[in-house]
């Protein structure tokens, strides 16, 4: 795994750089979703509304993802990574150390804000540096290695539940998080030959469709990591180490599934590998709220972690209608587009489950993923129209 070899056409460098942070976020962001759920419930004593706000709360940072680009006037892009990088293993690191409402708040918005800036800045610049046939390789390759972090993460936190506590898994997983970004403040991954990049907001026409795609994505993604994950501990009464075995079946497939995604991309596009997931997503969902099994309701997880990778196929579309100097304002952009429903879909969600009952927030990613159906249709002729004229 270490050091990586890069795929064939990828720039060495860049590939170096985004897979050393790509893995400390991992540990990072993934320890403390591994962690947080039972440490929320367990230690914080926090009840289902109150996740419900904690989860709402933890996506602001990525509201404010467009402060990206005047971030951009005053520093790189792969600065901003590196920093945000750091950020993550900080807000992680300090996360156990406070097991009450307002403290947990503080240490979810560092982390997130670490968190949701670099996964805009490393999409930008894998969008920039690598070409589209190479991209979707790449991040496969990348998700692959997210995956194999995530299970190392996995791992640790089975064998270790039972005599470390809260506070020293949460310091573990974020002082390495920390290291690979302090690395990555004395590394230079730059190309000058490439396009500048616009420093100011971009909102195109020809964008609208990843635009809306993005907004629906954004809305899912919640209701599956906040009430998905609370389900199974909540509902179904899933211990940390049941939830550790879990997620390590999960990042176990995806470390070899996801590089075939790229590459499955490249053979059949993107409308059709999208089709399949938002297909999968409405019997999923459905199947959330309807089930009375723990068994069914942990294999119903295992099968969404799985087609939730699909969505690299929507930035793969972006970049094939995208103006070249618009990649990253665009992606920062986006992150904000993404967290638009997701700042009030969590705590919505949170209420309907307890006035209403939790199958409400299900049936409801049930619509949404109907919605994306519907609209990755239309994604062939999108870029047949707006494709930028080659040089």
């Amino acid at each position: 795994m270490f050091p990586p070899k890069p795929p064939k056409g990828a720039d060495p460098r860049m590939y170096f750089f985004l897979f050393l942070l790509t893995l400390g976020t991992t540990l990072g962001y993934q320890g403390w979703t591994l962690l947080y759920t039972n440490f929320a419930v367990e230690s914080a004593h926090l009840s289902a509304a109150d996740n419900g706000l904690v989860q709402s709360l933890r996506e602001v940072p990525g509201l404010l993802g467009f402060l990206i680009i005047p971030l951009l006037l005053v520093m790189k892009e792969h600065r901003v990574a590196a920093v945000a990088a750091l950020a993550t293993g900080l807000g992680t690191a300090l996360t156990g150390f406070f097991p009450s409402f307002v403290p947990v708040i503080l240490t979810t918005l560092l982390m997130s804000f670490g968190f949701h800036f670099f996964e805009a800045v490393n999409q930008s610049l894998l969008l920039q540096y690598f070409d589209v046939r190479t991209t979707p390789v790449v991040m496969g390759k990348l998700r692959g290695l997210a995956a194999g972090g995530s299970l190392a993460a996995s791992v640790f936190v089975f064998f270790c539940s039972d005599f470390l506590p809260y506070t020293m898994m949460f310091l573990i997983v974020g002082a390495l998080c920390m290291f690979t970004g302090v690395w990555g403040l004395f590394l230079d991954p730059t190309n000058k030959e490439l396009p500048i990049q616009s420093k100011k907001m971009v909102f195109r026409r020809k964008y609208w469709l990843f635009y809306l795609l993005t907004l629906f994505l954004g809305a899912r993604r919640q209701i599956f990591i906040v009430f998905a994950l609370f389900l199974l501990v909540e509902h179904f009464r899933f211990s940390v180490n049941t939830v550790s075995v879990l997620f390590m079946i999960n990042y176990a497939i995806n470390w070899f599934l996801n590089p075939l995604i790229g590459r499955t991309i490249n053979r059949i596009g993107e409308r059709k590998l999208l089709s399949i997931e938002y297909s999968t997503a409405i019997l999923v969902f459905t199947g959330y709220a309807t089930t009375g099994s723990a068994w069914v309701a942990g294999v119903l997880y295992v099968i969404d972690y799985i087609v939730f990778n699909f969505s690299i196929a929507l930035r793969t579309f972006f970049q094939k209608i995208a103006e070249p100097q618009d990649i990253a304002p665009t992606m920062a952009v986006a992150q904000t587009i993404n967290h638009i429903a997701a700042i009030f879909v969590p705590a919505l969600g949170g209420w309907l489950w307890v006035e209403f009952g939790y199958q409400i927030p299900f049936f409801i990613g049930a619509a949404l993923s109907g919605c994306s159906l519907l609209l990755v249709q239309i994604i062939d002729r999108e870029i047949r129209l707006h494709a930028p004229a080659k040089a």
